[in-house]
């Protein structure tokens, strides 16, 4: 969706478009179930969605208006290539839901590609495993996750991620970033005359984290996580609230903002679209030590080498370029840029929403060993809950723009006090490693389940 939108045109423009083509509706016609598909599909505000542009929505919201825009002529074959890639737990399941309704009130056929292996168990009749080019492995759900033949389905299965002992984190140790009563405000017009909008997407969020620590912050779209972790690294100004780092406060254009900025590295979602296409895969991560005057460029060199080594890219993909190299390849070569001038914190934003259960299984394996050797603090931004309980030291859950819940990593998964937070955990099951393959299991008893589509 960040790329299938038209930036230049509305919303309500875009999802116009198919029904003029392909329909006989007039204007009034066309509107109605323009609003309609986008109640449907979980927007709060349609009649403001119509006047707004795709940048002013989350990612998850963007993808949103893509499956509306897909549903909007009730087709008989939908094709859904990864459909809930951008998504909360919350929101995959309504929209998984409201796609097989509309499978089954339509009789329309439902071709889904994922490497989402929950949600494939939970919604699917069939399952058709592909490896290069070729099928390897078909048949039912139930054959294919309880007792997969191929040695490539096993594989697939047992990279499901899996929780860790918790790690041992000094709760008196000085935090390496600290935000206190963050606040952002966005100011946006519909017209030249008209009065500004002011929406409120943070509401005093403290947060600390710690020299080595993995914080993963969950929550639904448009909660609020990105705007965070993008306010922390200085890509969205705060309206209120300070930042402290090492200690000290800092400030655009303060005399630590340029050290803080050095030392607060992102990992962005999409590594296609954060690396630079006319540049070489050396010059890309060699970018990242332009202002370190200590090293020379000999030095510079090869630190870079060794971090593209050290993230599993030889000498040769140094003069590849990013579009030469699969998804994995470029969140590795994201990575390396991120850490290769050893900061000392890293906000990861969706790093592997984005990745095959394989590779995702690599990089977070990846990024667990970087955390080790260069002792990295981790803000993880995620909405992938599976991936968060192999990761994550604790867990903060944001809702509206705020901090919901938060506590270890083993207190948020097994004994979680907000309706909100056991909703989340709740909306989409867990796959359980048996001795042949894997089952299929919600995390919660069936009362605790029934009480979280009730809240949903």
């Amino acid at each position: 969706p960040m790329t299938s939108l038209n930036p230049s045109m509305t919303i309500g423009k875009q999802l116009e478009e198919p029904l003029k083509l392909h329909t006989r509706l007039d204007a009034a016609a066309r509107r109605v179930r323009i609003l309609e598909i986008l109640r449907r599909v979980g927007i709060h505000d349609p009649e403001g969605a119509l006047l707004a542009f795709p940048h002013h929505f989350s990612g998850g919201m963007r993808q949103r208006m893509m499956l509306a825009s897909a549903m909007l002529l009730r087709p008989s074959l939908l094709i859904a290539d990864e459909p809930t890639t951008a998504l909360d737990a919350l929101v995959q399941r309504e929209v998984l839901e409201l796609m097989l309704e509309m499978v089954r009130s339509e009789n329309t056929a439902l071709l889904m590609i994922s490497h989402d292996l929950p949600m494939v168990a939970r919604y699917c009749d069939r399952i058709i495993v592909m490896r290069q080019g070729e099928i390897v492995e078909q048949g039912s759900v139930t054959e294919i996750i309880s007792n997969p033949r191929h040695d490539y389905t096993r594989e697939l299965l047992q990279s499901m991620p899996v929780r860790g002992p918790l790690r041992e984190i000094d709760p008196q140790a000085k935090p390496v970033i600290e935000v206190c009563g963050i606040e952002v405000t966005y100011r946006s017009r519909s017209g030249l005359l008209a009065p500004p909008k002011i929406k409120k997407a943070l509401h005093g969020v403290d947060l600390a984290v710690r020299p080595g620590e993995i914080v993963a912050l969950v929550g639904a779209s448009g909660s609020g996580k990105t705007t965070l972790g993008r306010c922390i690294a200085g890509l969205v100004p705060a309206s209120a609230g300070r930042i402290v780092f090492a200690g000290e406060e800092v400030k655009p254009n303060s005399p630590t903002w340029r050290d803080y900025r050095l030392n607060c590295q992102v990992i962005f979602q999409d590594p296609f679209g954060s690396l630079d296409p006319r540049m070489k895969i050396r010059d890309i991560v060699a970018e990242a030590l332009r202002h370190d005057s200590q090293s020379n460029r000999e030095e510079k060199l090869h630190r870079t080498h060794a971090i593209l080594e050290e993230v599993g890219l030889d000498g040769r993909y140094l003069d590849r370029f990013p579009h030469e190299l699969s998804g994995g390849q470029r969140q590795r070569v994201a990575i390396a840029r991120a850490v290769v001038g050893r900061p000392k914190f890293v906000i990861a934003d969706e790093a592997v929403s984005a990745l095959d259960v394989s590779i995702k299984a690599q990089v977070c394996n990846l990024m667990l060993d970087l955390q080790q050797s260069l002792n990295l603090a981790y803000l993880f931004i995620s909405h992938d809950m599976a991936v968060v309980e192999q990761l994550a030291d604790r867990v903060v859950v944001m809702c509206d723009g705020a901090i919901a819940e938060q506590g270890n990593r083993n207190e948020i998964f097994d004994a979680p006090q907000s309706a909100y937070t056991r909703a989340l955990l709740s909306a989409i099951p867990t796959l359980t490693r048996t001795e042949t393959g894997v089952s299929l299991n919600w995390r919660f008893s069936e009362t605790d389940k029934q009480q979280a589509e009730a809240l949903q």
